[in-house]
């Protein structure tokens, strides 16, 4: 008697068969066709090519990490990097201990600790100064193609440094130099300047469950 089974080809073609009778399917390939058309249609239209500005700003974690994630991308790219951290200084970082064993990285950490640490303006401007100082040598050199201005925002917050001659300087910057700003309460002018604006939202936080601060992920 011959078996009517399905053999293992059988049954495999039929479980990798598209469900072309099944509406949802149907539903979502026709969305996913109308979205890559707007896709494409805005890929195309992206033909500029210049130097970015990135703001990451908000209450929410992340800021930095995602700046140094850029870092890390642009280093995949063979590109030249700079970074300036105001207002961190106090504590030994993992990103500054990894991306300072690259050449192509010119790190350098300026602040003298949180403010609420340092409860000193006159010592907080200084040190903000001399960053500054540092950030705008970087801001004027071509070679350099990204550069990490970290916690600027938290120096313009508290009017360590002119924030005009800020903006002034990020403008005169060389065309295909890319810059991202980190910080808390970025001023509006700064985010009215910018390319690329992320405000991180934070839901939850592992401190505010009594969870200390911890090397990956914090430091």
């Amino acid at each position: 008697m011959k078996s009517t089974a399905a053999g293992p080809e059988t049954m495999a073609t039929h479980e990798l068969a598209p469900a072309h009778d099944d509406p949802e399917a149907q539903r979502h390939r026709e969305r996913m066709r109308r979205r890559k058309i707007v896709v494409d249609t805005r890929i195309a239209a992206a033909v500029n090519r210049r130097g970015v500005l990135l703001v990451l700003t908000g209450n929410g974690k992340g800021k930095s990490s995602s700046a140094f994630g850029m870092v890390a991308r642009a280093l995949g790219h063979d590109m030249r990097v700079g970074v300036v951290q105001f207002i961190k200084g106090k504590d030994a970082t993992g990103e500054c201990a990894f991306f300072r064993r690259f050449a192509q990285v010119s790190y350098h950490v300026m602040g003298e600790g949180f403010t609420w640490e340092t409860q000193d303006r006159e010592r907080d401007t200084r040190a903000a100064g001399a960053a500054w100082e540092v950030a705008t040598t970087m801001l004027r050199e071509p070679a350099l193609a990204l550069v990490v201005l970290d916690e600027l925002n938290i120096a313009l917050r508290y009017r360590y440094l002119a924030l005009d001659s800020v903006l002034e300087t990020l403008r005169a910057r060389p065309p295909m130099q890319h810059v991202v700003v980190t910080g808390r309460g970025a001023p509006a002018a700064l985010i009215e300047l910018a390319d690329t604006v992320t405000d991180m939202r934070g839901l939850k936080h592992a401190f505010d469950a009594g969870i200390a601060a911890q090397p990956g992920i914090e430091l």
